[in-house]
């Protein structure tokens, strides 16, 4: 349907009930007018017909009366004296009624004579013999000499009974005159008619016309109905040849009463109000939709304007903003001409964006390759670190065979000195090299600080510049703490190269650790916790920046040169940890980023920390008995040959007796074949199915009271021991011959 159908349907739905409602209204006013005039016609005609049957009643009364005097009770035999008696008790009896009293005689007795002067009493020959009192209809006769009297009458007979005889006839006349006055003092609507009809049908009184309707025959069709039924309402043509409706209503003498308005007005007149709202409806719906119409074409112009409009922009055509006159679609079509400027728009953004997008294709490309060439990179520098670490080691071991004749050859001792000296500084680039190549698993491992920190001080001094002072401070008994140390490294990094930015690359950072104080740790988990700060003495900043300190992107340094992810990411990683960062600065005096990081446990002894730490002492001089091993039988996992040999020359000074294998394979053989193996000293990393852990473990399912001592040069190799000792390749002699004495401790 279109839009100016729906409209009239819309005027049409509401402006219909209201005409329906109104016609109703109309049509229950007619009704309710007509039931009210049908009401009116039949109590107004019983009124009138009680009036008249009590006018006959007081009549009947009087003949009544009259017919028991005793002046006739020798009739129809009645002297002169007695008429003339009875002709006194009839001028008392009728008062001031009109009409007269006439004596109807029997047949045969009509000698009795009337004095000519009598004005009430008329002898007459009597026609009927009556057994009880009745109304005669009118009729025209003789009547006295009364002035304004005519001959027409009714009379109301009243028989004279003696000894169960009716002697006589007794007739009191009723003049039309008098009902007339009756009927006129009843003042009937306008336009209405009102009669008195007798039994015969003939008009005694009419109201209008008066007396010149007396004796008049009623109309045939209302002398049918006063017949057939007492009362009730007709349709009929007056004497007048008015159509009206009426309602008639016979009295108890026979005589009926009749009263009849106008037709049209009887079925009712609409009132003035009525008729103007139903001429208002009608004018109203007619507007309506006369409206509706023009309204539904303002509305299907605007909607085809934006449907052109669609078309446009569909189209990519620009589109003009036109004003229709209606809100609605000028808020649509002001929406399609901002869409179609924001289309031309995003074509030329796209357009730009697709270009930015080539060029970013091809810097995407060009990361991707030098991301492949990094990885290449890391995968050599670890090939290379591993193979470094062999060097290492020949050259440590060796080192320290040469060491041993310096007694003997003291000029030996200044180049074995720097030789060590060499290797321990190797070892250490090595582990930079290690950490390059993403060798570095992500889990928690306990780190002792003073010896991590100072490590990490020559990679961070080398990121940092000359021009910045590092330095580094553990208090002493400081504990380890348990953290990924590949993500320490970085959270270090961060926070150097930040504090670098905040002292402008000239000044002084330093590195403090400690262990934490109760205060130091609120709304952490009791426990054991290690504070590590980073102080710098730069300009500091407000409060208000350092309380953003930690949000992700928030930053202080200008466009390109931060993104504002190295602290979130600081505290992140102190929070996975188990524990805290926090960001403390004052302006002019510098900014500190305090680290609270959860502490290892207290090792118990025997445990591999417990070996550590005697591995540590050895290092720092404690001597070893050069037969320390002496009978020991030791099986040596090494795939290089130049370090096993090395490995083996040092581990027989000790008075080990060693035998070699080249892989885990070769290993599980020998141990198969030869069960007299006091201990295994595996690398972890070696070239077969099965590197130097999964040898241990293999051991440990076979042979679980055997000592297995690990030595490799990765990183994880020491965080994933699994309960065995792993030493760091390269290792000190000293180190090596430690951990097997160590291992070897439980068994001896």
């Amino acid at each position: 349907m279109t839009i100016r159908s729906r409209l009239v349907l819309l005027v049409l739905a509401v402006l219909l009930p209201a005409v329906a409602i109104t016609s109703w209204l109309i049509a229950r006013t007619y009704d309710s007018e007509r039931i009210a005039n049908e009401n009116t016609l039949r109590e107004t005609t019983r009124a009138l017909a009680n009036l008249v049957d009590r006018e006959l009643a007081q009549r009947a009364s009087v003949a009544r009366a009259l017919s028991l005097l005793p002046e006739l009770d020798a009739a129809p035999e009645i002297t002169p004296a007695q008429l003339e008696r009875f002709e006194q008790q009839v001028r008392r009896a009728l008062g001031g009624m009109e009409g007269w009293v006439e004596l109807h005689l029997p047949p045969g007795n009509a000698a009795l004579a009337l004095p000519t002067d009598a004005a009430v009493l008329r002898l007459l020959p009597s026609e009927e013999r009556l057994a009880s009192a009745r109304v005669l209809p009118l009729t025209r006769g003789p009547a006295p000499a009364v002035a304004g009297v005519g001959e027409l009458r009714a009379a109301l007979l009243q028989p004279v009974v003696r000894d169960g005889n009716v002697r006589m006839n007794l007739a009191v006349t009723i003049l039309p005159a008098e009902l007339q006055r009756t009927l006129d003092e009843q003042r009937l609507p306008t336009h209405w008619t009102g009669a008195v009809v007798d039994s015969a049908g003939t008009v005694v009184a009419r109201q209008p016309g008066g007396q010149a309707f007396a004796g008049r025959a009623a109309t045939p069709d209302l002398q049918r109905r006063i017949t057939s039924s007492r009362e009730g309402l007709f349709d009929s043509v007056n004497l007048d040849g008015a159509a009206v409706v009426g309602y008639h209503s016979a009295a108890t003498n026979g005589w009926t009463f009749v009263s009849a308005m106008p037709r049209e007005r009887f079925a009712g007149r609409m009132p003035n109000a009525v008729r103007n709202v139903a001429l208002a409806a009608l004018l109203a719906l007619g507007v309506a939709i006369g409206g509706a119409l023009w309204v539904s074409r303002r509305i299907a112009s605007s909607v085809h304007a934006l449907e052109r409009a669609a078309a446009d922009l569909q189209a990519g055509r620009p589109v003009v903003r036109r004003s229709s006159g209606i809100q609605e679609c000028d808020d649509v079509a002001a929406t399609l001409a901002d869409a179609s400027e924001s289309q031309r728009h995003a074509r030329a953004d796209l357009e730009r964006q697709v270009a930015d997008a080539v060029q970013l294709t091809r810097a995407a490309e060009q990361r991707q390759s030098q991301g492949q060439r990094v990885e290449a990179l890391g995968r050599l520098t670890g090939g290379v670190a591993h193979d470094f670490n062999n060097l290492l080691g020949v050259i440590s071991n060796s080192a320290y065979l040469i060491e041993r004749q310096v007694a003997t050859q003291p000029a030996l001792a200044a180049p074995v000195a720097a030789v060590l000296r060499a290797v321990d500084l190797g070892s250490r680039l090595t582990q930079h090299l290690v950490r390059f190549a993403g060798r570095r698993p992500v889990r928690p491992q306990a780190l002792v600080l003073d010896r991590f920190l100072p490590e990490m001080q020559e990679l961070l001094a080398a990121a940092l510049g000359k021009r910045v002072g590092l330095s580094t401070q553990v208090a002493p008994g400081t504990w380890p703490v348990v953290v990924d140390a590949s993500e320490f490294e970085l959270a270090l990094m961060s926070l150097a190269l930040n504090a670098r930015d905040a002292i402008e690359g000239n000044g002084q950072i330093w590195i403090q650790a400690r262990n934490a104080m109760s205060e130091d740790a609120p709304g952490l988990a009791t426990g054991r916790y290690v504070l590590v700060t980073i102080n710098d003495d730069g300009e500091g900043v407000d409060d208000d920046v350092a309380q953003h300190a930690f949000e992700p992107f928030f930053t202080t340094k200008s466009m390109g040169k931060g993104v504002g992810l190295g602290l979130p990411q600081v505290h992140g990683f102190a929070v996975q940890a188990g524990g805290t960062a926090t960001f403390h600065s004052t302006r002019g005096l510098g900014t500190t980023i305090s680290l609270l990081l959860p502490a290892a446990p207290a090792s118990e002894p025997g445990t591999p920390a417990q070996a550590l730490a005697s591995a540590s002492a050895a290092e720092c001089g404690a001597a070893q008995p050069v037969v320390a091993l002496a009978g020991v039988r030791v099986l040596l996992v090494e795939d290089n040959r130049d370090l096993g040999d090395a490995t083996a020359a040092m581990l027989e000074t000790h008075g080990a007796s060693v035998v070699r294998a080249d892989n885990a394979s070769q290993a599980l053989h020998w141990l198969t074949s030869d069960p007299s193996v006091d201990a295994v000293l595996s690398d972890v990393v070696m070239p077969g199915t099965m590197d130097g852990l999964a040898l241990a473990q293999a051991l440990r399912v076979r042979q679980p009271r055997l000592p297995v001592v690990l030595i490799s040069g990765h990183s994880h190799a020491l965080a994933d021991s699994q309960g065995f000792t792993v030493l760091r390749k390269p290792c000190a002699p000293h180190e090596l011959v430690a951990a097997l004495v160590s291992a070897l401790r439980p068994a001896l």
